[in-house]
């Protein structure tokens, strides 16, 4: 028996992030629907301003020139959901703004009222702004010779549901 997987034919984890992006659409829908977010219920969106179909205003493109996080909850306005993307009028500063989010730029969706939170990894291929890209494997922990085994940490955050 050997220990290593073999490679999927099946994107499976394009397909799951699709259709935890679908859960992000779905909300939107609802709240759109009801005219208004039930209860305490708030959201956190995060997303990566220069992804493709993403329209901000220059001034917040050049404050978050990688990724910026949008809270909807008490001010907002104007939300349309589609199906492969959402807009909304929210204030920056007094001044307001439209912005227009396809699902495939939000990275992260968090509902602090219930403890609710969606990762989700770039699409395309690309690599978050703020982090480096993950080595294949990493490399092998000296062996001590103090009798003591090495620590051998293993990041499992590849094969988590999410």
């Amino acid at each position: 028996m050997t220990d290593s997987t073999p490679d999927s034919l099946i994107p499976y984890d394009d397909i799951v992030q699709d259709a935890l992006r679908g859960v992000v659409s779905r909300v939107l829908s609802r709240i759109q629907a009801d005219g208004g977010l039930p209860g305490g219920h708030h959201f956190y969106i995060a997303f990566r301003t220069r992804a493709p179909g993403v329209s901000i205003p220059a001034h917040l493109k050049e404050r978050y020139p990688d990724e910026m996080t949008i809270v909807i909850q008490h001010r907002y306005w104007d939300l349309v959901v589609a199906d492969d993307h959402f807009s909304i009028g929210l204030s920056f500063n007094q001044m307001p703004a439209t912005l227009v989010i396809p699902y495939d730029a939000i990275v992260g969706f968090v509902d602090p009222a219930v403890n609710f939170a969606l990762q989700f990894a770039p699409k395309d291929g690309e690599t978050p702004p703020d982090q480096p890209p993950e080595p294949e494997a990493p490399p092998p922990a000296p062996e001590s010779d103090s009798g003591e085994s090495g620590s051998n940490v293993v990041t499992l955050d590849r094969f988590r549901r999410k």
